[in-house]
Protein backbone atom coordinates (compact mmCIF):
# COMPACT_ATOMS: atom_id res chain seq x y z
CA UNK A 1 0.00 0.00 0.00
CA UNK A 2 2.92 2.37 -0.59
CA UNK A 3 2.10 5.62 -2.39
CA UNK A 4 3.69 5.61 -5.84
CA UNK A 5 6.02 8.51 -6.65
CA UNK A 6 3.87 9.52 -9.67
CA UNK A 7 0.78 9.79 -7.43
CA UNK A 8 2.70 11.78 -4.83
CA UNK A 9 4.13 14.09 -7.52
CA UNK A 10 0.63 14.90 -8.87
CA UNK A 11 -0.82 15.39 -5.39
CA UNK A 12 1.96 17.82 -4.28
CA UNK A 13 1.77 19.67 -7.62
CA UNK A 14 -2.00 20.13 -7.23
CA UNK A 15 -1.73 21.11 -3.55
CA UNK A 16 0.90 23.79 -4.20
CA UNK A 17 2.81 22.82 -1.04
CA UNK A 18 6.10 22.82 -3.00
CA UNK A 19 7.02 25.02 -5.97
CA UNK A 20 7.06 23.30 -9.35
CA UNK A 21 10.81 24.04 -9.79
CA UNK A 22 11.66 22.46 -6.40
CA UNK A 23 9.40 19.49 -7.12
CA UNK A 24 11.03 18.91 -10.54
CA UNK A 25 14.54 19.14 -9.05
CA UNK A 26 13.63 16.67 -6.30
CA UNK A 27 12.05 14.26 -8.79
CA UNK A 28 15.18 14.39 -10.94
CA UNK A 29 17.39 13.64 -7.88
CA UNK A 30 15.09 10.78 -6.79
CA UNK A 31 15.27 9.19 -10.26
CA UNK A 32 19.04 9.62 -10.50
CA UNK A 33 19.80 8.19 -7.03
CA UNK A 34 16.99 5.58 -7.03
CA UNK A 35 15.43 7.16 -3.95
CA UNK A 36 11.79 7.81 -3.07
CA UNK A 37 10.49 11.27 -3.96
CA UNK A 38 9.08 11.83 -0.46
CA UNK A 39 12.44 11.06 1.19
CA UNK A 40 14.26 13.52 -1.13
CA UNK A 41 11.72 16.30 -0.40
CA UNK A 42 12.02 15.74 3.36
CA UNK A 43 15.85 15.69 3.26
CA UNK A 44 15.86 18.93 1.25
CA UNK A 45 13.54 20.52 3.84
CA UNK A 46 10.78 21.17 1.27
CA UNK A 47 8.18 19.32 3.36
CA UNK A 48 8.21 18.00 6.92
CA UNK A 49 8.11 14.23 7.66
CA UNK A 50 4.81 14.91 9.43
CA UNK A 51 3.29 16.50 6.31
CA UNK A 52 4.54 13.64 4.14
CA UNK A 53 2.86 11.06 6.41
CA UNK A 54 -0.38 13.05 6.43
CA UNK A 55 -0.36 13.21 2.63
CA UNK A 56 0.30 9.48 2.37
CA UNK A 57 -2.49 8.74 4.86
CA UNK A 58 -4.92 10.93 2.89
CA UNK A 59 -3.99 9.31 -0.44
CA UNK A 60 -4.27 5.79 0.98
CA UNK A 61 -7.56 6.57 2.73
CA UNK A 62 -6.13 5.65 6.15
CA UNK A 63 -6.68 7.90 9.19
CA UNK A 64 -3.59 9.74 10.46
CA UNK A 65 -3.09 9.94 14.25
CA UNK A 66 -0.79 12.20 16.24
CA UNK A 67 0.30 10.55 19.51
CA UNK A 68 2.80 13.20 20.57
CA UNK A 69 2.29 14.18 24.24
CA UNK A 70 -0.66 11.79 24.43
CA UNK A 71 -0.82 9.53 27.50
CA UNK A 72 -1.75 5.98 26.50
CA UNK A 73 -3.19 3.71 29.24
CA UNK A 74 -0.52 1.15 30.14
CA UNK A 75 -2.97 -1.77 29.87
CA UNK A 76 -3.57 -0.77 26.20
CA UNK A 77 0.07 0.06 25.41
CA UNK A 78 1.32 -3.24 26.89
CA UNK A 79 -0.96 -5.33 24.62
CA UNK A 80 1.95 -5.14 22.16
CA UNK A 81 5.23 -6.30 23.78
CA UNK A 82 7.85 -3.55 23.74
CA UNK A 83 10.37 -5.51 21.56
CA UNK A 84 7.67 -5.95 18.87
CA UNK A 85 6.58 -2.30 19.17
CA UNK A 86 10.19 -1.12 18.84
CA UNK A 87 11.25 -3.41 15.98
CA UNK A 88 8.07 -2.90 13.90
CA UNK A 89 7.34 0.75 14.89
CA UNK A 90 3.79 -0.15 15.92
CA UNK A 91 1.91 1.06 19.01
CA UNK A 92 -1.50 0.12 20.47
CA UNK A 93 -3.29 3.30 21.59
CA UNK A 94 -7.07 2.73 21.71
CA UNK A 95 -9.03 -0.39 22.67
CA UNK A 96 -12.73 -1.27 22.58
CA UNK A 97 -14.45 -4.58 23.33
CA UNK A 98 -14.13 -5.66 19.69
CA UNK A 99 -11.22 -3.72 18.18
CA UNK A 100 -7.74 -2.37 18.80
CA UNK A 101 -6.42 0.74 17.03
CA UNK A 102 -2.71 0.60 16.29
CA UNK A 103 -0.50 3.43 15.05
CA UNK A 104 2.17 2.43 12.52
CA UNK A 105 4.84 3.95 10.30
CA UNK A 106 4.26 1.23 7.69
CA UNK A 107 0.68 -0.01 7.32
CA UNK A 108 2.02 -2.64 4.90
CA UNK A 109 3.66 -4.57 7.78
CA UNK A 110 1.20 -7.46 7.63
CA UNK A 111 3.30 -9.85 9.75
CA UNK A 112 3.15 -7.45 12.73
CA UNK A 113 -0.61 -6.94 12.30
CA UNK A 114 -1.17 -10.71 12.10
CA UNK A 115 0.97 -11.33 15.23
CA UNK A 116 -0.99 -8.74 17.25
CA UNK A 117 -4.34 -10.03 15.97
CA UNK A 118 -3.51 -13.55 17.19
CA UNK A 119 -2.22 -12.26 20.51
CA UNK A 120 -5.15 -9.96 21.46
CA UNK A 121 -7.95 -11.73 19.54
CA UNK A 122 -9.47 -8.40 18.45
CA UNK A 123 -10.05 -6.68 15.11
CA UNK A 124 -6.93 -4.62 14.30
CA UNK A 125 -7.49 -1.12 12.88
CA UNK A 126 -4.19 0.24 11.42
CA UNK A 127 -3.56 4.01 11.53
CA UNK A 128 -0.65 5.94 10.05
CA UNK A 129 1.46 8.09 12.39
CA UNK A 130 4.83 9.84 12.40
CA UNK A 131 8.19 8.78 13.85
CA UNK A 132 8.01 11.25 16.77
CA UNK A 133 4.65 9.82 17.85
CA UNK A 134 6.08 6.28 17.91
CA UNK A 135 9.15 7.52 19.80
CA UNK A 136 6.98 9.25 22.44
CA UNK A 137 4.87 6.12 22.86
CA UNK A 138 7.94 3.87 23.24
CA UNK A 139 9.25 6.10 26.03
CA UNK A 140 5.96 5.49 27.87
CA UNK A 141 6.83 1.78 28.17
CA UNK A 142 9.80 2.69 30.37
CA UNK A 143 7.94 5.35 32.35
CA UNK A 144 5.02 3.01 32.99
CA UNK A 145 7.33 0.19 34.09
CA UNK A 146 9.21 2.52 36.44
CA UNK A 147 5.92 3.78 37.88
CA UNK A 148 4.69 0.18 38.27
CA UNK A 149 7.97 -0.70 39.95
CA UNK A 150 7.82 2.26 42.32
CA UNK A 151 4.26 1.39 43.36
CA UNK A 152 5.12 -2.26 44.03
CA UNK A 153 8.25 -1.41 46.05
CA UNK A 154 6.44 1.31 48.05
CA UNK A 155 3.61 -1.14 48.88
CA UNK A 156 5.70 -4.20 49.64
CA UNK A 157 8.81 -2.78 51.38
CA UNK A 158 7.20 -2.48 54.82
CA UNK A 159 5.97 -6.07 54.65
CA UNK A 160 9.45 -7.25 53.67
CA UNK A 161 11.01 -5.25 56.50
CA UNK A 162 8.69 -6.83 59.06
CA UNK A 163 9.34 -10.33 57.71
CA UNK A 164 13.14 -9.85 57.73
CA UNK A 165 13.20 -8.41 61.23
CA UNK A 166 10.85 -11.09 62.52
CA UNK A 167 12.97 -13.98 61.22
CA UNK A 168 16.44 -12.40 61.65
CA UNK A 169 19.72 -14.10 60.76
CA UNK A 170 18.86 -17.44 62.33
CA UNK A 171 16.07 -18.23 59.88
CA UNK A 172 15.69 -21.94 59.05
CA UNK A 173 15.27 -23.27 55.53
CA UNK A 174 11.50 -23.58 56.15
CA UNK A 175 11.33 -19.91 57.25
CA UNK A 176 13.29 -18.80 54.19
CA UNK A 177 11.06 -20.87 51.90
CA UNK A 178 8.00 -19.19 53.45
CA UNK A 179 9.55 -15.72 52.92
CA UNK A 180 10.49 -16.62 49.32
CA UNK A 181 6.91 -17.60 48.53
CA UNK A 182 5.41 -14.53 50.20
CA UNK A 183 3.46 -12.34 47.78
CA UNK A 184 5.53 -9.11 48.13
CA UNK A 185 8.80 -10.90 47.27
CA UNK A 186 7.22 -12.81 44.38
CA UNK A 187 5.86 -9.52 42.96
CA UNK A 188 9.17 -7.69 43.25
CA UNK A 189 11.24 -10.47 41.64
CA UNK A 190 8.66 -11.07 38.87
CA UNK A 191 8.55 -7.35 38.04
CA UNK A 192 12.34 -7.12 38.11
CA UNK A 193 12.59 -10.02 35.62
CA UNK A 194 9.82 -8.67 33.40
CA UNK A 195 11.44 -5.24 33.32
CA UNK A 196 14.84 -6.74 32.37
CA UNK A 197 13.33 -8.75 29.47
CA UNK A 198 11.49 -5.69 28.12
CA UNK A 199 14.64 -3.57 28.42
CA UNK A 200 16.48 -6.25 26.42
CA UNK A 201 19.05 -6.60 29.21
CA UNK A 202 21.71 -9.31 28.98
CA UNK A 203 22.41 -9.48 32.74
CA UNK A 204 20.77 -8.48 36.04
CA UNK A 205 23.08 -7.56 38.94
CA UNK A 206 21.64 -7.50 42.50
CA UNK A 207 24.31 -6.04 44.78
CA UNK A 208 23.85 -5.73 48.58
CA UNK A 209 25.42 -2.64 50.17
CA UNK A 210 25.54 -1.20 53.67
CA UNK A 211 22.30 0.81 53.47
CA UNK A 212 20.57 -0.54 50.36
CA UNK A 213 20.44 -3.18 47.61
CA UNK A 214 21.41 -1.88 44.17
CA UNK A 215 19.85 -3.47 41.08
CA UNK A 216 21.58 -2.88 37.75
CA UNK A 217 20.92 -4.11 34.21
CA UNK A 218 23.55 -4.63 31.52
CA UNK A 219 22.02 -3.26 28.32
CA UNK A 220 24.03 -3.25 25.06
CA UNK A 221 27.17 -4.10 27.02
CA UNK A 222 26.96 -1.26 29.56
CA UNK A 223 25.66 -1.44 33.14
CA UNK A 224 22.79 0.92 34.05
CA UNK A 225 21.28 1.52 37.49
CA UNK A 226 17.73 0.15 37.38
CA UNK A 227 16.52 0.68 40.95
CA UNK A 228 17.42 0.76 44.62
CA UNK A 229 15.76 -1.62 47.11
CA UNK A 230 15.85 -1.24 50.90
CA UNK A 231 18.59 -3.25 52.63
CA UNK A 232 15.97 -5.50 54.29
CA UNK A 233 14.75 -6.70 50.87
CA UNK A 234 18.10 -8.38 50.08
CA UNK A 235 17.66 -11.71 51.92
CA UNK A 236 14.04 -12.08 50.74
CA UNK A 237 14.90 -11.43 47.07
CA UNK A 238 17.90 -13.79 47.37
CA UNK A 239 15.67 -16.51 48.87
CA UNK A 240 13.11 -16.08 46.06
CA UNK A 241 15.76 -16.42 43.34
CA UNK A 242 17.20 -19.50 45.11
CA UNK A 243 13.74 -21.13 45.13
CA UNK A 244 13.33 -20.43 41.39
CA UNK A 245 16.82 -21.87 40.70
CA UNK A 246 16.49 -24.94 42.97
CA UNK A 247 19.43 -23.85 45.16
CA UNK A 248 20.03 -24.38 48.89
CA UNK A 249 18.16 -21.68 50.78
CA UNK A 250 20.17 -21.86 53.99
CA UNK A 251 23.62 -21.89 52.31
CA UNK A 252 24.97 -18.35 52.58
CA UNK A 253 28.70 -19.01 52.95
CA UNK A 254 29.51 -20.74 49.63
CA UNK A 255 28.92 -19.62 46.03
CA UNK A 256 26.04 -21.35 44.20
CA UNK A 257 25.07 -21.66 40.53
CA UNK A 258 21.69 -22.53 39.09
CA UNK A 259 19.21 -21.70 36.37
CA UNK A 260 15.50 -21.28 35.72
CA UNK A 261 13.27 -20.47 32.78
CA UNK A 262 10.39 -18.04 32.15
CA UNK A 263 7.96 -17.69 29.26
CA UNK A 264 6.91 -14.09 28.67
CA UNK A 265 4.65 -13.12 25.78
CA UNK A 266 5.65 -16.31 23.94
CA UNK A 267 9.37 -15.55 24.38
CA UNK A 268 11.27 -18.23 26.30
CA UNK A 269 14.12 -16.83 28.39
CA UNK A 270 16.55 -18.89 30.48
CA UNK A 271 18.25 -17.27 33.47
CA UNK A 272 21.71 -18.49 34.46
CA UNK A 273 22.11 -17.60 38.14
CA UNK A 274 25.37 -17.06 40.03
CA UNK A 275 25.30 -16.27 43.77
CA UNK A 276 28.43 -15.06 45.56
CA UNK A 277 28.69 -14.28 49.32
CA UNK A 278 29.96 -10.71 49.94
CA UNK A 279 30.50 -8.64 53.10
CA UNK A 280 26.95 -7.19 53.13
CA UNK A 281 25.08 -10.24 51.83
CA UNK A 282 24.74 -12.33 48.69
CA UNK A 283 25.52 -10.74 45.32
CA UNK A 284 23.39 -12.24 42.55
CA UNK A 285 24.10 -12.03 38.82
CA UNK A 286 21.56 -13.47 36.38
CA UNK A 287 22.48 -13.90 32.70
CA UNK A 288 19.45 -13.77 30.36
CA UNK A 289 19.57 -16.29 27.52
CA UNK A 290 16.84 -15.99 24.90
CA UNK A 291 16.20 -19.56 23.74
CA UNK A 292 14.16 -19.12 20.61
CA UNK A 293 16.59 -16.90 18.72
CA UNK A 294 16.96 -18.46 15.28
CA UNK A 295 17.39 -17.45 11.68
CA UNK A 296 20.65 -15.53 12.13
CA UNK A 297 22.98 -15.40 9.14
CA UNK A 298 26.64 -14.41 8.96
CA UNK A 299 25.57 -11.36 6.93
CA UNK A 300 23.09 -10.42 9.68
CA UNK A 301 26.00 -10.58 12.16
CA UNK A 302 27.77 -8.09 9.83
CA UNK A 303 30.48 -10.33 8.43
CA UNK A 304 31.39 -9.06 4.96
CA UNK A 305 33.89 -9.21 2.11
CA UNK A 306 36.95 -11.48 2.40
CA UNK A 307 36.17 -12.38 6.06
CA UNK A 308 32.74 -13.75 5.03
CA UNK A 309 34.29 -15.74 2.14
CA UNK A 310 36.91 -17.27 4.48
CA UNK A 311 34.23 -18.49 6.92
CA UNK A 312 32.08 -19.99 4.14
CA UNK A 313 35.13 -21.79 2.70
CA UNK A 314 36.01 -23.18 6.17
CA UNK A 315 32.41 -24.35 6.70
CA UNK A 316 32.59 -26.35 3.45
CA UNK A 317 35.46 -28.45 4.87
CA UNK A 318 34.70 -31.82 6.46
CA UNK A 319 37.64 -31.83 8.91
CA UNK A 320 39.63 -29.28 10.85
CA UNK A 321 38.97 -26.66 13.50
CA UNK A 322 37.21 -23.27 13.51
CA UNK A 323 37.73 -21.06 16.56
CA UNK A 324 35.96 -17.88 17.68
CA UNK A 325 37.81 -15.71 20.19
CA UNK A 326 37.07 -12.70 22.37
CA UNK A 327 36.29 -11.79 25.97
CA UNK A 328 33.10 -12.79 27.82
CA UNK A 329 30.02 -11.19 26.25
CA UNK A 330 31.57 -10.55 22.83
CA UNK A 331 29.02 -12.64 20.90
CA UNK A 332 31.23 -15.74 20.37
CA UNK A 333 28.41 -18.20 21.12
CA UNK A 334 25.99 -16.43 18.75
CA UNK A 335 28.59 -16.69 15.95
CA UNK A 336 29.08 -20.41 16.73
CA UNK A 337 25.33 -21.12 16.68
CA UNK A 338 24.96 -19.19 13.40
CA UNK A 339 27.65 -21.39 11.83
CA UNK A 340 25.95 -24.51 13.27
CA UNK A 341 22.66 -23.34 11.75
CA UNK A 342 24.35 -23.15 8.32
CA UNK A 343 25.90 -26.62 8.79
CA UNK A 344 22.67 -28.16 10.14
CA UNK A 345 21.70 -30.27 7.10
CA UNK A 346 19.84 -33.63 7.08
CA UNK A 347 22.96 -35.54 5.94
CA UNK A 348 25.19 -34.62 8.92
CA UNK A 349 25.23 -35.55 12.60
CA UNK A 350 26.02 -32.57 14.84
CA UNK A 351 26.76 -32.95 18.55
CA UNK A 352 27.67 -30.27 21.09
CA UNK A 353 29.12 -30.18 24.59
CA UNK A 354 28.30 -26.87 26.30
CA UNK A 355 28.27 -25.02 29.61
CA UNK A 356 25.50 -23.94 29.60
CA UNK A 357 23.28 -24.78 26.61
CA UNK A 358 22.44 -21.21 25.60
CA UNK A 359 20.16 -21.70 22.56
CA UNK A 360 18.24 -24.86 21.77
CA UNK A 361 18.44 -26.00 18.16
CA UNK A 362 16.40 -28.61 16.30
CA UNK A 363 18.21 -31.74 15.01
CA UNK A 364 21.35 -30.98 17.05
CA UNK A 365 22.35 -33.21 19.98
CA UNK A 366 23.21 -30.79 22.76
CA UNK A 367 24.86 -31.91 26.01
CA UNK A 368 25.40 -29.92 29.22
CA UNK A 369 28.63 -30.44 31.18
CA UNK A 370 28.25 -31.21 34.90
CA UNK A 371 31.60 -30.69 36.68
CA UNK A 372 30.07 -31.50 40.08
CA UNK A 373 29.63 -35.14 39.01
CA UNK A 374 32.86 -35.34 36.98
CA UNK A 375 31.26 -34.74 33.55
CA UNK A 376 33.66 -32.15 32.07
CA UNK A 377 34.29 -30.86 28.53
CA UNK A 378 37.12 -33.40 28.18
CA UNK A 379 34.88 -36.31 29.28
CA UNK A 380 32.16 -35.05 26.94
CA UNK A 381 34.48 -34.92 23.89
CA UNK A 382 35.74 -38.45 24.61
CA UNK A 383 32.16 -39.72 24.54
CA UNK A 384 31.07 -37.61 21.56
CA UNK A 385 33.74 -39.01 19.22
CA UNK A 386 32.23 -42.47 19.85
CA UNK A 387 28.78 -41.16 18.84
CA UNK A 388 29.65 -41.03 15.11
CA UNK A 389 29.42 -37.25 14.74
CA UNK A 390 30.39 -35.31 11.60
CA UNK A 391 30.55 -31.97 13.42
CA UNK A 392 31.40 -31.34 17.07
CA UNK A 393 30.88 -28.03 18.87
CA UNK A 394 32.82 -27.59 22.13
CA UNK A 395 31.43 -24.65 24.13
CA UNK A 396 34.85 -23.49 25.32
CA UNK A 397 38.46 -24.69 25.36
CA UNK A 398 39.47 -24.00 28.98
CA UNK A 399 42.31 -26.38 29.75
CA UNK A 400 45.11 -28.51 28.29
CA UNK A 401 43.09 -31.73 28.22
CA UNK A 402 40.13 -30.18 26.37
CA UNK A 403 42.51 -28.51 23.87
CA UNK A 404 44.33 -31.80 23.18
CA UNK A 405 41.07 -33.74 22.71
CA UNK A 406 39.54 -31.04 20.44
CA UNK A 407 42.65 -31.04 18.21
CA UNK A 408 42.65 -34.84 18.17
CA UNK A 409 38.96 -34.89 17.15
CA UNK A 410 39.77 -32.47 14.29
CA UNK A 411 42.63 -34.77 13.19
CA UNK A 412 40.42 -37.87 13.12
CA UNK A 413 37.89 -36.73 10.53
CA UNK A 414 35.61 -34.30 12.38
CA UNK A 415 34.90 -30.61 11.92
CA UNK A 416 35.32 -29.02 15.36
CA UNK A 417 33.93 -25.59 16.33
CA UNK A 418 34.88 -23.97 19.62
CA UNK A 419 35.63 -20.73 21.49
CA UNK A 420 38.70 -19.42 23.27
CA UNK A 421 39.19 -16.42 25.56
CA UNK A 422 41.86 -14.30 23.86
CA UNK A 423 42.06 -10.63 22.84
CA UNK A 424 42.64 -11.20 19.12
CA UNK A 425 42.47 -13.89 16.45
CA UNK A 426 46.28 -14.11 16.28
CA UNK A 427 46.43 -14.41 20.10
CA UNK A 428 44.66 -17.80 19.89
CA UNK A 429 47.79 -19.49 18.49
CA UNK A 430 50.17 -18.74 21.42
CA UNK A 431 47.29 -19.54 23.81
CA UNK A 432 46.86 -23.05 22.32
CA UNK A 433 50.63 -23.59 22.34
CA UNK A 434 50.59 -22.61 26.05
CA UNK A 435 47.98 -25.36 26.50
CA UNK A 436 50.62 -27.88 25.35
CA UNK A 437 49.13 -28.36 21.84
CA UNK A 438 52.01 -29.33 19.55
CA UNK A 439 52.65 -26.74 16.80
CA UNK A 440 52.73 -29.42 14.04
CA UNK A 441 49.26 -30.64 15.16
CA UNK A 442 47.95 -27.07 15.28
CA UNK A 443 48.97 -26.25 11.68
CA UNK A 444 47.43 -29.57 10.54
CA UNK A 445 44.02 -28.91 12.11
CA UNK A 446 43.28 -25.19 12.51
CA UNK A 447 41.42 -23.67 9.51
CA UNK A 448 40.41 -20.15 10.61
CA UNK A 449 40.31 -18.09 13.81
CA UNK A 450 37.63 -15.42 14.23
CA UNK A 451 38.28 -12.53 16.64
CA UNK A 452 35.31 -10.37 17.61
CA UNK A 453 33.82 -7.67 19.82
CA UNK A 454 30.38 -6.06 20.09
CA UNK A 455 29.89 -2.30 19.70
CA UNK A 456 26.70 -0.36 20.37
CA UNK A 457 24.64 0.33 17.27
CA UNK A 458 23.41 3.81 16.31
CA UNK A 459 19.68 4.38 15.92
CA UNK A 460 18.22 6.47 13.08
CA UNK A 461 18.67 9.54 15.33
CA UNK A 462 22.19 10.33 14.15
CA UNK A 463 24.02 13.20 12.55
CA UNK A 464 26.79 13.07 9.93
CA UNK A 465 30.12 14.90 10.19
CA UNK A 466 33.59 14.80 8.64
CA UNK A 467 36.92 14.53 10.45
CA UNK A 468 39.33 17.46 10.71
CA UNK A 469 42.94 17.16 9.57
CA UNK A 470 44.12 16.62 13.20
CA UNK A 471 41.44 14.00 13.87
CA UNK A 472 42.40 12.12 10.69
CA UNK A 473 46.06 12.21 11.72
CA UNK A 474 45.17 10.75 15.15
CA UNK A 475 43.05 8.04 13.54
CA UNK A 476 45.83 7.21 11.04
CA UNK A 477 48.16 6.47 13.97
CA UNK A 478 45.75 3.73 15.13
CA UNK A 479 44.49 2.35 11.81
CA UNK A 480 45.89 1.83 8.33
CA UNK A 481 43.41 4.14 6.58
CA UNK A 482 44.61 3.12 3.08
CA UNK A 483 43.69 -0.53 3.78
CA UNK A 484 40.25 0.47 5.12
CA UNK A 485 39.63 2.74 2.10
CA UNK A 486 40.58 -0.10 -0.30
CA UNK A 487 37.95 -2.37 1.32
CA UNK A 488 35.31 0.41 1.43
CA UNK A 489 35.76 0.99 -2.31
CA UNK A 490 35.94 -2.74 -3.14
CA UNK A 491 32.59 -3.30 -1.39
CA UNK A 492 30.99 -0.17 -2.94
CA UNK A 493 30.38 1.52 0.41
CA UNK A 494 31.98 4.76 -0.82
CA UNK A 495 32.91 6.19 -4.22
CA UNK A 496 34.97 9.05 -2.75
CA UNK A 497 38.63 8.23 -2.00
CA UNK A 498 39.60 11.29 0.08
CA UNK A 499 39.14 10.74 3.83
CA UNK A 500 38.48 14.50 4.27
CA UNK A 501 35.10 14.03 2.56
CA UNK A 502 34.12 10.70 4.15
CA UNK A 503 31.15 10.99 6.51
CA UNK A 504 31.14 9.56 10.03
CA UNK A 505 28.18 9.65 12.42
CA UNK A 506 27.34 10.72 15.97
CA UNK A 507 24.22 9.91 18.04
CA UNK A 508 21.56 12.53 18.72
CA UNK A 509 20.44 11.81 22.32
CA UNK A 510 16.85 12.70 23.29
CA UNK A 511 15.64 12.31 26.88
CA UNK A 512 16.26 8.74 28.06
CA UNK A 513 17.32 7.69 24.54
CA UNK A 514 21.12 7.97 24.16
CA UNK A 515 21.02 7.40 20.39
CA UNK A 516 22.16 3.75 20.60
CA UNK A 517 20.02 0.61 20.42
CA UNK A 518 21.29 -2.96 20.12
CA UNK A 519 24.81 -4.07 19.23
CA UNK A 520 26.70 -5.05 16.12
CA UNK A 521 29.82 -7.20 15.71
CA UNK A 522 33.25 -6.06 14.57
CA UNK A 523 35.44 -8.94 13.42
CA UNK A 524 38.76 -10.19 12.14
CA UNK A 525 39.22 -13.57 10.44
CA UNK A 526 42.71 -15.11 10.38
CA UNK A 527 43.22 -17.79 7.72
CA UNK A 528 45.83 -20.50 8.24
CA UNK A 529 47.77 -19.89 5.03
CA UNK A 530 51.14 -21.61 4.31
CA UNK A 531 53.15 -18.48 5.39
CA UNK A 532 51.17 -18.30 8.69
CA UNK A 533 51.78 -22.03 9.28
CA UNK A 534 55.54 -21.52 8.69
CA UNK A 535 55.57 -18.71 11.26
CA UNK A 536 53.79 -20.94 13.82
CA UNK A 537 56.36 -23.68 13.31
CA UNK A 538 59.09 -21.08 13.94
CA UNK A 539 57.42 -19.99 17.21
CA UNK A 540 56.34 -16.53 16.00
CA UNK A 541 54.58 -14.08 18.35
CA UNK A 542 50.93 -13.02 18.01
CA UNK A 543 51.94 -9.62 16.55
CA UNK A 544 54.13 -11.30 13.88
CA UNK A 545 51.23 -13.61 12.95
CA UNK A 546 48.86 -10.62 12.77
CA UNK A 547 51.28 -8.66 10.51
CA UNK A 548 51.43 -11.62 8.11
CA UNK A 549 47.62 -12.00 8.15
CA UNK A 550 47.25 -8.28 7.33
CA UNK A 551 49.59 -8.72 4.34
CA UNK A 552 47.22 -11.47 3.18
CA UNK A 553 44.19 -9.16 3.35
CA UNK A 554 42.89 -9.60 6.92
CA UNK A 555 41.01 -6.55 8.18
CA UNK A 556 41.72 -6.19 11.93
CA UNK A 557 38.87 -5.62 14.41
CA UNK A 558 39.81 -1.94 14.70
CA UNK A 559 39.86 -1.52 10.91
CA UNK A 560 36.54 -3.37 10.59
CA UNK A 561 35.18 -1.03 13.28
CA UNK A 562 36.16 2.04 11.20
CA UNK A 563 34.60 0.35 8.13
CA UNK A 564 31.33 0.05 10.10
CA UNK A 565 31.59 3.67 11.30
CA UNK A 566 31.60 4.80 7.63
CA UNK A 567 28.55 2.58 7.04
CA UNK A 568 26.78 4.57 9.79
CA UNK A 569 26.38 1.57 12.12
CA UNK A 570 28.40 2.94 15.07
CA UNK A 571 30.77 5.72 16.18
CA UNK A 572 34.58 5.96 16.23
CA UNK A 573 34.46 6.56 20.01
CA UNK A 574 32.47 3.34 20.52
CA UNK A 575 34.94 1.28 18.45
CA UNK A 576 37.94 2.70 20.34
CA UNK A 577 36.17 2.06 23.68
CA UNK A 578 35.63 -1.61 22.86
CA UNK A 579 38.88 -2.44 21.05
CA UNK A 580 41.49 -1.58 23.67
CA UNK A 581 44.90 -2.08 22.13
Amino acid sequence: MLVEDTQLYKFILDSGLVTKADLEASKEEADKKSKRLGDVLVKAGKITPDNLRRMQAYMLGIPFVDLKNQKIPFETLSLIPEPIARSHNIVAFKKTDVSLEVAMLDVDDLSAIEFIKKKVNLKILPRLTDADSVKDALVQYQKSLKAEFGDIIAKETETLKMLSEEKGEGATEADLKKIAEDLPVVRIVDTLIKHAILQNASDIHIEPMEEQVLVRYRIDGLLHDAMVLPRQAGPSVSARIKVLSNLKLDEKRLPQDGRFKVDMNGEKVSFRVSILPTYYGEKIVMRLLRENITGFTLEYLRFHGEALERIHRALNLTTGMILTTGPTGSGKTTTLYTMLDILNQPDVNISTIEDPIEYQMARINQTQVRPEIGFSFAQGIRTLVRQDPDIIMVGEIRDNETAALAVNAALTGHLVLSTLHTNSAAGAIPRLLDMQVESFLLVSTLDIVIGQRLVRKLTDSKTAYTLSKDELARLARLVDLDRVMAVLKAENVVKESDWKNIQFYKPVPAGDDDGFKGRVGIHEVLKMSPPVKDLIMKGATASELEDQAKKEGMLTMLEDGIFKCVQGLTTIEEVLRVVSE
